[in-house]
């Protein structure tokens, strides 16, 4: 599992970055107005030069152990495939860590 970008809450959402060896962006998720039980919770935003542009949503999740987190889904014409990760509550007062794992196929 690699980490991939740091954030801290932001109000109702997350602000941050995530910085890999091929990606250095700036981003924030933010509430979203849910339509219905499968609709995500957030919406992921890339914020660039004079633009920004939705790169995924997020949806809250529970671990086993009870505790909170976001299952997030980014896409960029960039990426092979869309990529799937967590944004987990890390030990600073408002930070949180987005984690990657490659996924492994399935038999």
């Amino acid at each position: 599992m690699a980490t991939i970008g740091t954030f801290k809450k932001d109000g109702n959402g997350y602000a941050g970055s995530i910085d890999t060896l091929t990606l250095k962006a700036k981003i924030t998720v933010e509430p979203s107005d849910k339509k219905s039980d499968k609709a995500p919770d957030f919406r992921v935003f890339h914020i660039g030069d004079g633009f920004t542009s939705e790169i995924g949503a997020a949806w809250k999740k529970t671990s086993k152990e009870g505790a909170e987190y976001l299952s997030v889904s980014l896409d960029d014409p960039s990426f092979a495939e869309k990529i799937n990760c967590r944004l987990v509550k890390t030990g600073a007062e408002l930070g949180h860590s987005l984690f990657w794992e490659r996924q492994r196929a399935r038999d």
